[in-house]
């Protein structure tokens, strides 16, 4: 396993599991089965509703010594609607309420968007906050409070792209340490990934295998299917592995963490395989000729809305 090394000494496994779109009933158990297939790395999020399910696992594999606490790296994310500055150690509490923990290893500022307290999901104008009502600096002001509190190790930011990042970097005490975005080979964001990066943040690829499981409401007609590409089903032959062992592995050669999502015994098993899969330059290469560009969660249930403060280009830069 690789691993990211932060400031401190504190490592991040590179391979984690994601807990997007797995349904309460399903998640328990996947985590439970994750944990004993070897993963360290569980990333949750407040709006995927199944942090108390991810929780009970958590007690369970705790409780019964199958791990230790200090040996899993758990992230979670904060929803939109707590980003105001008083606002954000509230987020954070209910989150660790239901994880049943005292502490997160990573918390992440979910989307560069801010909703009023009562609103899970914006469907008018009037749902949302602007950036004079709650300026990012004093989200992040928040997010630095929670971890000299010591109820967050590290923090960061999710889908920001390099301008939201430069106006938390001209205000913080404390740099992110993180941006988690989409990140697969249609969109392999490598401008993005080289400004974290001399700016001090680690990036985590989420969605790595295509998202083809995403909500209905997620979808267009036209959308292509990351796992069915040629290339990746021949690379897959020559290293007799699977399509998505290759997709995780061409993350873990660029030094990215990701976390692919599974509910599926085997297929939890076999993408933590993929840690140990050896991509050669030539690979990495032929990866690097694919043309296609497409981002699948593209944020258009925020920009969108009638009446919605925020645009395409306050998430993400041209594709």
């Amino acid at each position: 396993m690789k691993y990211v090394t932060f400031e401190n000494g504190d490592q991040m496994p590179m391979l984690g599991l994601g807990t997007w779109k797995s349904a309460p009933g399903e998640v328990y158990q996947a985590v439970l089965w994750a944990l004993e297939a070897g993963y360290r790395h569980i990333d949750c999020a407040a709006v995927y509703q199944n942090e108390k399910e991810v929780g009970n696992a958590l007690k369970k594999a705790f409780g019964e010594g199958l791990v230790k606490r200090e040996e899993v790296f758990v992230t979670s994310k904060l929803w939109n609607n707590a980003h105001e500055k008083d606002q954000v150690a509230e987020g954070l509490k209910r989150t660790l309420s239901d994880l049943q923990l005292d502490y997160l290893d990573l918390y992440l500022v979910h989307w560069p968007v801010s909703l009023k307290t009562h609103v899970m999901f914006p469907e008018k104008g009037e749902d949302f906050l602007n950036y004079e009502q709650v300026p990012l600096a004093d989200t992040w002001a928040g997010m630095e409070a929670l971890k000299r509190a010591g109820k967050a190790r590290h923090i960061g930011v999710s889908n920001f792209n390099q301008e939201k990042i430069n106006e938390v970097l001209e205000s913080c005490q404390v740099t992110p340490e993180m941006n988690q975005i989409e990140l697969h080979p249609y969109l392999p964001q490598n401008e993005l990934v080289t400004f974290c990066k001399e700016n001090g943040l680690q990036v985590t690829a989420y969605s790595p295998l295509g998202s083809a499981d995403r909500p209905k409401a997620r979808k267009k007609a036209d959308d292509p299917v990351l796992l069915e590409h040629p290339l990746f089903r021949k690379l897959a032959e020559k290293h007799e592995a699977t399509v998505a062992q290759v997709l995780i592995a061409w993350s873990l050669h660029r030094d990215i963490v990701v976390i692919p999502k599974s509910v599926n015994k085997e297929r939890i098993h076999q993408n933590l395989q993929a840690a140990s899969l050896q991509l050669d330059a030539a690979d990495m290469q032929a990866i690097a000729g694919i043309l296609e560009r497409h981002r699948y969660i593209d944020g258009t249930f925020f920009t969108e809305v009638p009446g919605s403060p925020y645009s395409q280009s306050d998430l993400w830069e041209p594709v």
